[in-house]
């Protein structure tokens, strides 16, 4: 990758760009990959700052960790159109990391919208893919069949709310008490919301970000429902607001090689901050012997 700049201690982390398709990506590029490389893919409404307590874990361990700002989230890379930001986009922006990575296959470690982009990633390039862990989001065929059989429709009430064009972008911005209300009723802390703001909003990655949600009509079904055929373990805590249990459950109908849930009882959406060293403990038992 190019453009590397020294950041954080010892120079064992650095800030790198890479190029891919007319964008550029920023990715936190961690360790050494004495054991392997691991990518991971961070949600909304975060950065790859979100993976900072889990990193330095996985680093000791001998793998080398590279977390990349996704799109609509690097500086240079947020185009404006909701269509640039269906499944199949977000997916190759990864393909195109690895590929400058040059260590595939590589395992592939995503929480939230990240972890939708791992599951795609996983079941269209299993070349490129050597285990995943996908934390709090499904498989999105497990993530839709949860609509029929438990509340998952109720508690993606604001799935619908991101669909206008400007009006939740300008509430985010302008009032941002009302942004901080919510965000604390998901589970975040205080430093949490700073950092949507301070990495988010006031960067102006919010458009870009929102329209994920935007181009979510926009992905081929027969892709939603490919399987995964990789080693595989789903984290979900028992107390997320956001995602049920049932979808969780149904995450298995969905691999057809080794699968492991994993549901910690006390956490909530918000894993790899609030539950790093057990998540770290989770990614780690998985990337083991592959």
């Amino acid at each position: 990758m190019a453009d590397r700049a020294a950041h954080g201690s010892g120079g064992n982390k650095t800030v790198d760009q890479y190029s891919y398709m007319g964008f550029t990506f920023d990715v936190v590029d961690a360790g050494t990959a004495k054991n392997g490389t691991i990518i991971l893919l961070h949600g909304f409404p975060q950065t790859s700052h979100c993976w900072r307590k889990v990193t330095p874990i996985l680093n000791a361990a001998g793998y080398r960790t590279v977390a990349p700002d996704q799109r609509g989230y690097s500086p240079g890379a947020r185009p404006l159109a909701r269509t640039v930001y269906r499944s199949s986009e977000l997916i190759d922006d990864v393909v195109g990391l690895i590929s400058r990575l040059d260590a595939a296959p590589v395992h592939v470690v995503g929480h939230d919208w990240g972890a939708a982009v791992a599951w795609g990633l996983a079941a269209s390039r299993p070349d490129l893919v050597r285990t995943l862990t996908s934390v709090s989001v499904p498989h999105p065929g497990a993530f839709i069949k949860s609509f029929f059989s438990s509340d998952q429709l109720l508690r993606s009430w604001y799935m619908a709310a991101f669909q206008p064009p400007l009006l939740p972008d300008l509430l985010m911005s302008k009032v941002p008490f009302v942004v901080d209300q919510v965000l604390r009723r998901t589970g975040m802390d205080d430093e949490q919301i700073a950092d949507v703001h301070r990495l988010v909003i006031d960067t102006g990655a919010l458009p870009g970000a929102l329209n994920w949600y935007r181009a979510m009509g926009l992905s081929s079904p027969p892709s939603l429902a490919r399987r995964v055929a990789v080693p595989t373990t789903h984290v979900w805590g028992a107390h997320d607001p956001a995602l049920s249990r049932r979808g969780a459950e149904l995450a298995a109908d969905f691999a057809v090689a080794d699968f492991q849930l994993e549901i910690l009882e006390d956490a909530g959406h918000w894993i790899p901050e609030h539950n790093a060293e057990k998540l770290a403990e989770i990614i780690l038992a998985r990337v083991a012997h592959h």
